[in-house]
């Protein structure tokens, strides 16, 4: 019997009576019946295809952490963002709902015919696939037993995920729709949450730009590492309780997202971070509500099974606590920025950039996780062109080959500006329609600070969302650009 079917027995039992010994008989005729576990490993968005060093990854670090035994099985969904997966890709809202009738369809089999339980992994896009896929498979009569799912960078994080925070929130010109919160009682379920992650842990009150800003920064630093992390961050993971019949970790960040981009600059860098970051840090965290410079600050410690909207400020705070936190966290800066300088300097990769690396050599974009300047723009290139590897121009190619070549370059570059019209029709007229039934909804209920508080605190949250999906290809072009013209000559 597996860990996860007997923390399932364990809840059952805690029940008493006749319902324990209900649940005692379902499971272990649920035992009896099943023989290894499947665990469906489904990919984040932009990777259909799961990579195999990316299943190996994930099974090791949570498959069999919580089902041991389990046989890991890729899973292909679409896994479209228009317009980051390639101008020409599926919007996300198309990709999710193809996404759960792929996911349903290999449940089904696998429960119904072939009698196995199964676990479903999730990242990212494929949570939210896995969360709205929930309801159905039990109305579907899919017992609890049989399907328990093992979610991160959930976007539909009851508190902390964007599509919670801001639910009701659409931009139709991108196929985005913020839809609702994971459900906590339906399925056995772990979510993991990389603190600072802006899709999973998005601050609570927006008004605090810096908060903002440093939750989509980590959407690059923090979203994008949960293949990467270490078995030992796994388990340090801070187990936040369990709910219903679901659990919720958050893994704590090693250095802030805001900051990470200084420990490019090599000792300098360094020395700047460290007199910076207590300060930040303690303004980061006043956006989750909490006056702490330390890196378990940076998440809303309500209980995370609450589905929890966007706020307008923290009511628990004191302004004098909030300054004395600012003069301590100064002086603490000064004291490490003067240890850095007495230190020896700084070499090699930044751990937030190295992290990244390895997740492109995890998700199979780059040969290693070293890769060359030219190798990541290649990688870039992939995604762009649709998941499809691009021939650069190299001192063999043809004329026709270089025509060719040529051609398709001047045509993803066109292609790339056209986003920019559903940029503006997003920013113009979509969040403009969230704004008003926010006014609209607190001018109801009579609160007349929510009506004009609500929109300015979802407009510095939300605006980032859809100018980075809007600008995303313009630098995706640039980056396949060179790699087309250039990258058939480099080293």
């Amino acid at each position: 019997m597996t860990g996860r079917k007997l923390r399932w027995l364990g809840l059952g039992l805690l029940t008493g009576g006749s319902a324990g010994l209900l649940a005692l008989t379902l499971v272990m005729n649920s035992a009896f019946a099943f023989g290894d576990d499947t665990a469906l490993v489904l990919g984040p968005s932009l990777f259909p295809v799961p990579p195999p060093l990316y299943v190996d990854a994930v099974d090791g670090l949570y498959i069999q952490r919580l089902d041991p035994g389990a046989t890991a099985v890729p899973l292909t969904t679409p896994e479209g963002l228009y317009p980051l997966s390639g101008v020409n890709s599926l919007p996300l809202d198309t990709s999710i709902a193809q996404g759960e009738a792929t996911l349903n369809n290999a449940i089904l089999h696998q429960v119904n015919d072939l009698h196995n339980h199964v676990d479903v992994f999730g990242y990212s896009q494929s949570s939210i696939i896995s969360s709205l896929l929930m309801p159905q498979l039990a109305a579907e009569g899919v017992p609890s037993s049989d399907v328990s799912f093992i979610l991160v960078g959930n976007e539909n994080n009851p508190d902390g995920g964007m599509f919670e925070r801001f639910v009701g929130a659409s931009f139709p010109s991108f196929g985005i729709t913020l839809n609702d919160a994971t459900p906590s009682d339906l399925y056995p379920t772990d979510i993991y949450t990389n603190e600072y992650d802006g899709f999973a842990d998005f601050p609570r009150y927006p008004l605090n730009f810096v908060s903002d800003v440093n939750a989509y920064l980590g959407i690059a630093f923090q979203h994008t590492a949960y293949a990467d992390l270490t078995s030992q961050q796994i388990s340090n993971a801070i187990d936040l309780g369990t709910f219903g019949d679901s659990t919720y970790h958050i893994i704590p960040a090693t250095s802030l997202p805001l900051l990470d981009p200084l420990l490019l600059f090599g000792s300098g860098g360094k020395v700047l971070y460290d007199l910076l970051e207590p300060d930040t840090a303690l303004l980061v965290n006043l956006g989750y509500g909490n006056v702490d410079s330390s890196f378990m600050g940076g998440f809303d410690h309500g209980n995370p099974s609450v589905p929890t909207p966007f706020g307008l400020f923290p009511t628990n705070i004191n302004p004098s606590e909030v300054m004395t936190a600012l003069s301590n966290g100064w002086q603490q800066g000064v004291t490490d920025a003067l240890k850095d300088l007495q230190s020896a300097p700084s070499t090699g990769i930044a751990a937030p950039i190295q992290q990244i690396l390895d997740a492109a050599h995890t998700f199979g974009l780059t040969p290693s996780d070293n890769p060359t300047l030219m190798q990541l723009l290649g990688a870039v290139a992939t995604i762009f062109n649709g998941d499809v590897p691009t021939t650069p121009i190299t001192a063999t190619s043809s004329p026709e080959e270089i025509v060719n070549i040529l051609t398709s370059v001047v045509t993803k570059d066109i292609e790339a500006v056209l986003p920019l019209q559903n940029l503006g029709t997003a920013l113009g007229v979509s969040l403009p329609n969230y704004d008003a039934s926010l006014f609209m909804d607190q001018l109801e209920a009579g609160n007349l600070l929510g009506a004009i508080g609500d929109p300015i605190a979802a407009n510095l949250g939300l605006f980032l969302l859809p100018t980075g999906a809007g600008l995303a290809p313009i630098l995706e072009a640039t980056a396949t650009t060179i790699y087309d013209l250039f990258g058939g000559f480099a080293p």
